[in-house]
């Protein structure tokens, strides 16, 4: 196949103790997915699941041990940081039930949802998508995969982000106002999910503004850390 021009590289992100890499299709987000977050936003109660997404060149993959670089991103004030457990698919399908739910996932990673705040705000009052605030470049920082077969279902377990050693967030995975499980059950009746999937589970209370220079940690148990520099 002739192509106009060379098309980019597949965003792939290494896979924890393999020299293998997982291919990444889409990148799903689940919003206001904690009660305290949820609250902090303006919102209360447990509203049905809602999603957008991130382009795959989005991600910024930062490779265990090691601190990435995130560009401090254009046409705004009000970076904030969102830290969460994100669910890799291995295997695809739609209308997936909640009870199979757990066999489509490959394995899990920690990742950063960077949110130009000043203009998803402003999209918000507009009733516009939210993408300028949510899907620009270097916007969705991840860690590693671990496997699955390694780390066994991930259903608690604290996750966590410190900036510039300053706490910021913290919380467990039991808190999900909507479980792994059924998140996939709705997210797969909208879409028919693919190998290469993404899934940002949604953040816990105590999102805030970051500045150029602040360096980000996040922690999920059994997935160790991401460390993020805001360049």
């Amino acid at each position: 196949m002739e192509y106009v021009f060379t098309p980019p590289p597949q965003a792939a992100i290494p896979v924890v103790g393999s020299q293998q890499f997982f291919p990444v299709h889409r990148v799903y987000l689940v919003g206001r997915n904690y009660v305290e977050h949820a609250k902090e936003m303006g919102h209360t109660g447990r509203e049905a699941p809602f999603f957008f997404l991130k382009p795959a060149d989005a991600l910024v993959v930062v490779p265990d041990g090691a601190t990435g670089d995130m560009p401090y991103p254009p046409l705004t004030s009000d970076l904030h940081h969102e830290i969460e457990l994100v669910v890799a698919i291995g295997k695809g399908g739609s209308d997936i039930a909640a009870a199979d739910a757990n066999a489509h996932i490959w394995g899990y990673a920690i990742g950063l949802d960077m949110t130009r705040r000043d203009l998803q705000g402003e999209a918000k009052k507009q009733g516009r998508p939210w993408d300028t605030g949510k899907g620009f470049e270097h916007s969705a920082p991840i860690g590693p995969i671990h496997p699955i077969a390694q780390t066994g279902l991930i259903e608690s377990g604290s996750i966590s982000l410190e900036v510039n050693g300053a706490r910021r967030q913290s919380g467990d995975i039991n808190q999900l106002i909507w479980k792994v499980p059924e998140i996939i059950e709705h997210l797969s009746r909208y879409f028919v999910l693919q190998p290469g999937d993404l899934i940002y589970t949604g953040t816990p209370a105590g999102v805030g503004a970051v500045q150029k220079g602040d360096l980000l940690e996040g922690t999920v148990d059994k997935l160790g850390s991401l460390r993020v520099k805001v360049a």
